[in-house]
């Protein structure tokens, strides 16, 4: 709506010239070389604002901010602002008034690179418009195209078919791994090993091959030269008193051949 539109400053240069231009006489261009380009009739500031699709030149006092001119322009390139055919820092604006009176002047600028970034604001500003108006066109033809209806019909429903999903009459449940006890039990984790429980040692005698003989004290009473009988004693309730003898190795042989329930074994050790 035109109440919501606001003005927008697109480029401000701080110093212009105007110029009184003469009239053409011809259908060529403008050149700036028949203007009085020393001597400029009125110097200040150029502002460029838009409102909607619309943009204005406004020449302006530099201290006070007084409106000397302004050109409202409606497209560009077009008629209300043309370049010159001999440089690139002059321009011709119609400037408007507000009884409907126009007329054309020159306005140049001293620096060729705000030429530059004036001619550019205008530019951008009505490349906007043109899009604008491409996308309200493209917009009003869908209004005017029978639209598609894509809601569901009274009593349509659809059906989604995701895989690997259990149906509730035709899904198979997995079969679970229980362990002793009703416990349930998780698969082992892919690539790993099953630790297999260590084998309980049998409950046999021990072998009384293997057994080690004790070291051999010296001692100079012949009396208790046998210790190794001494401690083999109390092994056997029904064993008779050991005599006194100098062989060390056979009350060994003795006492495993003693030991009931045992099948005899052959004796690894050799008899001196």
């Amino acid at each position: 709506a035109p109440e919501l539109e606001y003005e927008s400053v697109l480029c401000v240069k701080p110093d212009v010239n105007v110029y009184r231009i003469p009239p053409r006489t011809s259908n060529r261009g403008y050149r700036a070389s028949d203007w009085k380009l020393d001597h400029p009739d009125w110097t200040g500031r150029l502002r460029v604002t838009s409102k909607g699709k619309t943009a204005y030149i406004k020449l302006e006092d530099k201290v006070s901010g007084e409106l000397f001119a302004q050109a409202p322009i409606d497209q560009y390139p077009g008629i209300a602002v043309e370049t010159v055919t001999d440089s690139s820092r002059y321009f011709v604006i119609r400037i408007q008034d507000g009884t409907g009176r126009s007329a054309f002047i020159g306005i140049g600028f001293t620096d060729r690179g705000d030429a530059f970034d004036f001619n550019v604001s205008l530019q951008d500003h009505f490349k906007w418009v043109k899009q604008e108006t491409e996308i309200s066109k493209e917009s009003q033809e869908a209004d005017t195209r029978p639209k598609l209806d894509l809601g569901f019909k009274e009593g349509q429903t659809i059906k989604l078919n995701i895989g690997n999903m259990m149906t509730k009459k035709g899904g198979v449940a997995k079969p679970r791994v229980s362990g002793s006890g009703g416990l349930s039990l998780l698969p082992p984790p892919p690539g790993g090993k099953i630790a297999v429980p260590p084998i309980p040692p049998h409950s046999s005698t021990a072998i009384a091959n293997h057994v080690t003989p004790p070291p051999v004290l010296k001692s100079t009473n012949t009396n208790s030269a046998d210790i190794l009988l001494d401690l083999d004693a109390p092994a056997s309730a029904s064993k008779a008193p050991a005599s006194v003898t100098t062989d060390l190795w056979g009350d060994f042989n003795t006492a495993s051949s003693a030991v009931p329930n045992q099948t005899p074994q052959q004796s690894n050790w050799v008899q001196f």
